[in-house]
């Protein structure tokens, strides 16, 4: 997955709309975002994590305080995404569960959570909890693997270096599509065991035939040996 063009409003830090045309950075396919504390670093984490997930990119924040304190009362808070992934481009757009005005009347109503993720052949899917399960088989790989591997924020990585061997290896599994060469790996184990259980069987059957031979015609060749 490759970041094309991020866009949030009413998000985080930001009262208004702001636009990142990730695209201008060049066909690199690896982005570092550094900058002095409180510059908004992990904003941008928390945005593109938020737009493919319905998660923020850390443990320290919550979707519920998405929104931005300093958004006016009418302004909507979403984030959009247009990114690439197998050489096709998606685009996805994605609101938190927050409060806004009433449209008639006086007082606040909730705006609940939404996605629509627009497909390469421009089909459509929408709903919070599909657009999430869309990505999840898209990548290939869940919202805390996602932070764990390909958003790397807030010392997330060292979730992974810590976890045991086999969802280290479930993880990179997924991250570089190597389920060919598994199944591969486990035909050719299926394979040896079926040709060992056969060279077993021929042994057993050589042994029980050369006990059955006697030298002298009257004393098996096995009682000999």
């Amino acid at each position: 997955m490759k970041p094309l063009n991020l866009i949030v409003s009413a998000f985080g830090p930001y009262a208004g709309r702001q636009e990142g045309p990730l695209r201008e950075f060049g066909p690199g396919g690896l982005f570092l975002v550094c900058g002095d504390t409180g510059a908004g670093k992990t904003t941008i984490f928390d945005a593109i994590t938020f737009a493919l997930y319905g998660e923020v990119s850390g443990s320290t924040r919550t979707v519920d305080t998405l929104r931005s304190d300093f958004a006016a009362p009418g302004a909507k808070t979403f984030v959009e995404l247009l990114f690439s992934h197998a050489g096709k481009e998606y685009r996805v757009v994605r609101n938190p569960r927050y409060l806004r005005p009433k449209k008639n009347g006086d007082g606040m109503t909730a705006e609940n959570a939404d996605a629509v993720l627009t497909l390469p052949d421009g089909s459509v899917k929408t709903g919070s909890a599909r657009v999430t399960q869309e990505i999840n088989l898209l990548l290939g790989i869940d919202h805390r693997q996602f932070k764990q591997t390909a958003m790397i924020a807030q010392g997330e990585f060292l979730n992974l270096l810590l976890a045991g061997s086999a969802e280290r290896a479930e993880i990179f599994r997924r991250v570089f599509s190597t389920g060919l060469c598994r199944r591969l790996e486990e035909r050719l184990k299926d394979r040896e065991l079926e040709l060992r259980r056969a060279w077993e069987e021929g042994a057993r059957a050589l042994l029980q035939d050369a006990g059955l031979i006697r030298a002298d015609g009257n004393e098996p060749l096995s009682a000999i040996l």
